[in-house]
């Protein structure tokens, strides 16, 4: 394990005196000041010398208490469990950064979306299109500006200006952004020749819901509630990586009983939507038995939920500095996971078993290692791929540290790998829910927080469901929330399907998508 200040003096050397304030925080944290011009060779010399990535980019305006805004860059090591935070100072009238774009693609993310929001400028980005924005937003409207106000202003029509794929034979399938079912809103545009899929483009944000502003101006207890509510399936995942956001600016740990009961929370949560999102990848291969006895192994589980917390969701279960809730004393909550475990077993086993299942799954939908890598995905679509990353492993949190699990990893980046990551993630979540439960020591559920400390960013990381989640906050001078930036999975995991979908037929789109199973919510901010 890497000692925080070797790492900090070796970093200060390799960077030449680019660096203000380099320090250690937070214990495995170091921080500092980087110049505009030398964020990329920050981070080229993170990825070269340390193996760390950047994972998030968060602006914040700040021109009311320091006249400037600020762009700060959160690095990470893959298993080394040491984090750096960067911040570069931009003046308020003219603010621009160089762009990463080129070396990173999340980088031009999380560049387009500032530009998009604040209006700082990334200057040489490859891909200068909008990114949050639609056609009709005024020029002058950045959101998250403080000075942003309401505007009224409508959808006039304004068509996005898509790149369109030509030639003999080629055409277009346009589809959403109203689908069929309940479901959010996002447009796919299919450019094929025949029934083969050579170009797909998405266009996502149909509702922007502009989550992020909202933390504004709360205290920070009252954003638990909206934190449980970026994205419906991943209530404790929110809830916990803000928690965890501001127990690490208040220099708050939450007490061992907690840290067990969240663990239990997490699994739940995790539990229950691969088990769904099993049987709705059989539903479409037009396996509906499959379907049907998944949903009602996942309704069992909601059930479960609900005995837990009172909420089929598991909201109000996180609260900051640990858990609202203990275990009941009447359930027998390890026999009950178990039970339905050995329920989804057998439909699993009936699943594979059947050629017709399995000839859909088997090459559908490839992501190829690499592809996944210059992407920066997450979570179990990561994992299939062959990529061997895990938050709860690699940056532990909760009591994770103290449990045994095995991380389960394929090669062949398909629609079958994807799905039996599911599958053994549903296994391992299970054993451990087991190992808390028996684990489970005495004591408080919950630890106060004092307030936060002005103008100190902080950040919280969990291995949600759907992959690792990150909130990142910093508190005002009187102790409520400045901002607040969110980044789930699926902000990363959208434009993979793209290249997933290549060489497939179109009728196996709804398949790959369901596979990825990306949310719109926790990407629409």
């Amino acid at each position: 394990m890497t000692d925080p200040g070797a790492l900090a003096e070796k970093l200060g050397q390799r960077m030449a005196g680019r660096l203000a304030g380099l320090r250690v925080v937070r214990g495995r944290e170091l921080a500092c000041e980087v110049r505009v011009g030398d964020a990329l060779r920050l981070a080229e010399i993170l990825r070269a010398d340390f193996g760390a990535e950047l994972r998030l980019m968060a602006a914040a305006d700040r021109r009311a208490d320091a006249g400037r805004f600020e762009v700060y860059y959160l690095f990470a090591h893959p298993r080394e469990n040491w984090f750096l935070q960067a911040v570069t100072l931009l003046p308020a009238d003219n603010p621009t950064i160089s762009s990463l774009g080129t070396f990173h693609h999340p980088a031009s993310l999380f560049e387009r979306e500032i530009h998009d929001l604040f209006g700082i400028v990334p200057l040489d980005h490859p891909d200068p299109r909008p990114l949050v924005r639609h056609g009709f937003w005024p020029e002058d409207f950045f959101p998250l500006r403080k000075d942003a106000g309401t505007r009224d202003f409508r959808d006039d029509g304004r068509p996005f200006p898509f790149t369109e794929v030509g030639g003999e034979g080629v055409y277009e399938i346009p589809v959403g952004p109203v689908h069929a079912g309940v479901i959010e809103p996002g447009h796919f545009r299919f450019s094929v020749v025949g029934e083969t899929i050579i170009d797909m483009k998405a266009r996502l944000y149909w509702t922007h819901k502009g989550t992020e502003k909202l933390f504004e101006g709360r205290l920070p207890a009252d954003g638990v509630a909206l934190a449980e509510r970026v994205s419906g399936d991943t209530t404790v995942g929110h809830a916990l990586a803000f928690c965890q956001a501001l127990e690490s600016a208040a220099g708050v740990a939450e007490p061992d009983r907690a840290r067990h009961l969240r663990v239990v929370l997490l699994e739940l949560e995790r539990l229950y939507n691969h088990v769904a999102d099993f049987g709705m990848i059989a539903n479409d291969t037009g396996f509906a038995v499959a379907h049907s006895h998944c949903f009602r192994i996942r309704e069992r589980l909601l059930r479960l939920n609900k005995r837990v917390t009172g909420h089929r969701l598991l909201r109000g279960g996180v609260v900051p500095g640990g858990v609202r809730v203990d275990l009941p004393r009447d359930l027998d909550l390890v026999g009950e996971v178990e039970a339905a475990l050995r329920d989804f077993d057998e439909i699993v086993a009936l699943s594979l078993r059947n050629t017709l299942v399995m000839d859909r799954l088997e090459g559908t939908g490839r992501l190829t290692t690499r592809t996944a890598r210059d992407h920066g995905v997450l979570g179990y679509v990561a994992r299939a791929s062959g990529l061997d990353a895990d938050a709860r492993r690699d940056h532990p949190f909760a009591a994770h540290r103290a449990l045994r699990f095995r991380v389960p990893v394929f090669e062949s980046g398909d629609v079958k790998a994807r799905a039996l990551v599911r599958v053994e993630e549903a296994r391992e979540s299970v054993a451990l829910i087991r190992q808390a439960v028996e684990g489970l020591p005495p004591g408080p559920l919950a630890a106060s927080l004092p307030p936060l400390p002005a103008w100190e960013p902080a950040f919280g990381m969990v291995e949600g469901w759907r992959g690792a989640i990150l909130h990142w906050v910093m508190a005002d001078g009187d102790g409520r929330l400045h901002r607040v930036k969110i980044v789930d999975p699926s902000f990363l995991n959208w434009r993979p399907l793209s290249y997933a979908l290549l060489k497939n037929i179109v009728p196996d789109f709804p398949l790959c998508n369901k596979s990825f199973n990306q949310s719109y919510s926790g990407n629409d901010l």
